[in-house]
């Protein structure tokens, strides 16, 4: 991989694999942990070239297949493990990496720090080999946090890997296992640990999560990794699978898919790059979606950020086998591809999209276009779309990128371009600045040409949007009035100008594709409850005691005040959360609702939040007031909304005005929704009841809109 250091790189690992565990009523032994632990370290030894010596290793085998597999390793009991971090801590100096991956079982408990998360909360972590011992214990999650903050309090770069789950079931069978246990174990444990003291431990615990207590973030075992990337195997409601890849040898399909996109891929992967590949080749075949949090933009196993730029991932690809008119020969070509986003991110039939060779992070490079596809068929979460135009004979893989292009013809929207008199009046041109218009506005029209997002309208048509020339020689955008709060200024005389003015365009076309988002038809609409309360003068640290707004239909905070924003899932099922934030100056973002941050929020049935808001209009902002939309989405299925964020007009990264304070309409064909081909699928046969598989049924939204003041 061409961004890994030419020299011996400056990295430590840790690997830790357990397929047999000491005998115990929880932990049934695993087949594909320690498999995995090999795999990567003959990664790193061969390919990354990290000396042995570099490299801890605990395992423990499963006795059926020792035979196998020959280890003599330390085994990873409690002990070993806590003296490895330390060791590694120890040894390693400030700038250096440490890479720590972990195959096994994780484990739910009853928790031994009620002071930080309440009584009859959970403690979640991992599960080493003497669990089961009179005196065993878990790695708790509060331990982790103190070992992965001591590493990065000293200045080394960290990376943590985590092929296991925290809620499962028993082993499936002799391919597929699940690294996890459907039981929390109540069995009372030594509260001794060997990590550090209890009060540092809960301090640290506190400095990682503000204080904010574990009991209202369920399923997120870890602190926000700040200063250090965490790759998990799934969320907290899923499993982690094992799996006899192709048949043979069983490995976490985390690790496996890790490996084989490193292995197989081109230089200059970041880590969301990785993520997107794994993630598309583990959901093809399990339910089962892998996190990524904290530094997703660094490059894996190195020290440098790249620019993270987001997109649409490639989940599937079906391909279909031509002959070639001159030589007769057969190959394969992509026909269709599934795309992860549905219609609750707004799209819908016709929409395209340029697929870019995997590995690209810089999607500038139309070079690195390989096809040019189009929506066909919309689900809730997902999409199929065929490819129109092959650009290259780069194969489309799973983790591919899709960056949008255009809009359906029904979204792009009209621009007429608006010439007015000579006079003095605000609707009017000095004579001056109307001899530069027709010349002006010439140069808009000659940029508008080939945008995917907007069309130039005709004189007879009143256009979506008009553009002119206002008396101090600038462009004004107007939708029957000048829009005023578009910013900075646009000058007529800048060459640059007329691009500027279409780049404007596309993206109120886009802000506002986002406002008209809806799915209030949906069954979930009536399980979703989103409010704005307010409790004047909060302040952090006080208690929470907000009511309703005095006139609910007219919600107007003071910039710089608190609100609370309440989110409530009273359906039966688990549903994803997003809070997208339409601020006033025309940028979209997400806002964090929980620790860590996440591309979205798991809520069980009847889980409620209260999200405290400092809201404030952005710094720069010259008027008195502006609006501000937040925006919940609530979807079935797993999704990411981080494709749809826009930056402001002002700069191409802007500070959110909302900040957590911490303290075609059935879901495609049945063949399409499981992922086969309907062209190499016998005929199914016609009934007179079918069941209609509706994505409407998988997505709402709800809003909020507040007027912002001074």
């Amino acid at each position: 991989m061409g961004n890994l250091p030419e020299t011996t790189p400056n990295i430590y690992a840790l690997l830790i694999g357990i397929d047999g565990y000491n005998p115990n009523g929880l932990y049934k032994d695993l087949k594909g942990c320690v498999r995995d632990i090999n795999l990567v370290a003959d990664y790193l030894l061969k390919t990354v070239k990290i000396p042995s010596e570099r490299i801890f290793r605990l395992t423990s085998p499963n006795p059926e297949v020792a035979q196998t597999i020959a280890t003599k390793d330390p085994e990873p009991t409690y002990a070993n493990i806590v003296a490895k971090f330390d060791a590694i801590t120890e040894i390693a100096q400030p700038g250096e990496q440490v890479y720590i991956h972990y195959s096994g079982h994780g484990g739910r408990t009853t928790t031994i720090y009620p002071e930080l998360k309440g009584n009859d909360q959970l403690d979640e972590g991992i599960v080493p080999i003497d669990v089961g011992n009179e005196s065993g214990r878990y790695l708790r999650d509060v331990e982790l946090a103190t070992l992965l903050k001591r590493m990065t309090d000293k200045g080394l770069i960290v990376t943590l890997v985590l092929d296991s789950c925290h809620s499962g079931e028993a082993t499936r069978g002799d391919d597929v296992a699940i690294r996890g246990t459907g039981e929390t174990d109540t069995a009372p444990r030594d509260s001794e640990s060997l990590v550090a003291q209890r009060q540092e431990l809960i301090e640290n615990w506190h400095a990682l999560t503000d204080g904010i207590p574990a009991s209202i973030t369920p399923g997120h075992w870890l602190p926000q990794p700040r200063d250090y990337v965490l790759l998990a195997a799934c969320r907290p409601s899923e499993y982690a699978y094992e799996y006899a890849v192709s048949g043979k040898e069983r490995h976490g399909a985390l690790t496996y898919w890790m490996i084989d996109t490193l292995t197989s891929s081109p230089s200059g992967l970041t880590y969301k790059t990785l993520h997107d590949r794994v993630s598309a080749k583990i959901q093809s075949k399990f339910p089962q979606m892998p996190m990524l949090v904290g530094e997703s933009d660094r490059f894996v196993l190195g020290v440098e950020h790249g620019s993270l730029q987001y997109s649409v991932n490639v989940l599937e690809v079906i391909e279909e086998e031509v002959t070639e008119a001159d030589s007769l020969a057969t190959k394969k070509v992509p026909k269709q591809v599934r795309l992860d986003a549905g219609m609750e991110n707004g799209l819908s039939p016709g929409y395209r999209f340029a697929i870019y060779a995997f590995g690209t992070t810089d999607f500038t490079q139309k070079n690195k276009q390989v096809a040019i596809v189009e929506i066909a068929g919309v689900g809730a979460s997902d999409a199929w779309a065929d490819v129109i135009e092959v650009l290259r004979q780069d194969k489309i893989d799973q983790g591919s990128q899709a960056v949008m292009l255009s809009a359906p013809v029904e979204l792009v929207r009209g621009v007429r371009l608006f010439k007015k008199e000579v006079g003095e009046k605000d609707n009017e041109l000095p004579q001056a600045i109307k001899n530069q218009e027709d010349t002006a506005l010439k140069a808009v029209e000659a940029a508008l040409a080939g945008n995917g997002w907007l069309k130039l309208a005709d004189t007879q048509q009143k256009g979506d949007y008009q553009v002119a020339v206002n008396l101090k020689g600038e462009y004004e955008i107007c939708t029957g009035t000048p829009i005023e709060n578009l910013t900075p200024a646009l000058k007529i005389d800048d060459s640059d100008a007329p691009q500027k003015v279409v780049k404007r365009l596309e993206h109120l076309v886009k802000y506002q594709a986002i406002q008209q988002l809806s799915n209030q038809f949906s069954d979930l609409t009536s399980k979703l409850e989103v409010e704005l309360l307010t409790q004047p003068n909060w302040r952090p640290g006080m208690p929470k005691k907000p009511q309703p707004f005095p006139d609910r239909t007219n919600l107007v905070v003071q910039s710089g005040e608190y609100a609370f924003l309440r989110i409530k899932n009273t359906s039966s099922q688990v549903l994803n959360v997003a809070v997208l934030d339409l601020e006033p100056n025309w940028a979209v973002s997400r806002i964090q609702l929980q620790i860590p941050e996440a591309i979205f929020y798991p809520f069980n049935p009847n889980q409620e939040m209260l999200i405290p808001l400092e809201i404030k209009l952005p710094a720069t902002w010259k008027f008195s007031k502006g609006a501000e939309t937040f925006k919940v989405f609530a979807t079935v299925r797993p999704n990411d909304f981080r494709w749809l964020e826009l930056p402001s007009l002002e700069q191409e990264i802007h500070t959110k005005s909302a900040r957590l304070i911490r303290g075609d309409n059935p879901l495609g064909q049945l063949m399409a929704a499981v992922g086969a081909d309907v062209d190499t699928q016998p005929e199914i046969p016609s009934y007179r009841a079918t069941a209609i598989f509706d994505p409407s049924d998988e997505w709402t939204t709800k809003e909020i809109q507040i007027t912002l003041t001074r």
